[in-house]
């Protein structure tokens, strides 16, 4: 398939994530290549990480990792904050998301930790499978009640 190294790409991975909307959020966005989404990317040597996603309060997106121009690994997501919210709250929901994927790792590396705590917030993220076949959840609480909730699924290309 390809000559790198599973961690030289792990690596890459975390850089990537920690890099664009988890310290940047939107701002971190590049002209995108489909209307009316927003494009976070990250390149670093022969990778090139591209985060594509559609909407706010309710969002779907696509991350997929280039290696030398060719696409080898993807995730696929989908959620957001309950309809119920404003928008100010919904953004204070995702400046908590940020600090909480920040703290992704290699043991862990789709999305954030297993679990986030700040205040009155609890990230949590729960998935089976390994970097190349794997699907995954991660919710938010507020209060003790749920209030965000995210789908995810990916794997390397074959």
């Amino acid at each position: 398939m390809t000559d790198f190294l599973p961690r030289e790409f792990l690596d890459f991975l975390i850089k990537a994530e920690k890099a664009t909307y988890a310290s940047q959020g939107d701002n971190a966005s590049v002209t995108p290549l489909l209307e009316g989404s927003r494009q976070l990317e990250f390149q670093e040597g022969p990778f090139l990480y591209r985060d594509v996603y559609f909407g706010m309060s309710y969002f779907v997106g696509q991350e997929v990792v280039y290696y030398q121009g060719q696409p080898i690994w993807s995730m696929c997501y989908s959620g957001g904050v309950d309809k119920e919210f404003e928008m100010d709250f919904v953004k204070k929901v995702y400046a908590f998301l940020r600090k909480a994927l920040r703290n992704v790792s290699a043991d862990h590396p789709f999305r954030g930790p297993k679990e986030f705590v700040e205040g009155d917030y609890i990230y949590r993220d729960s998935n089976s499978g390994e970097l190349d076949e794997f699907t995954g959840k991660e919710t938010i609480t507020f209060a003790n009640k749920f209030i965000y909730s995210l789908n995810y699924s990916g794997g390397f290309i074959r």
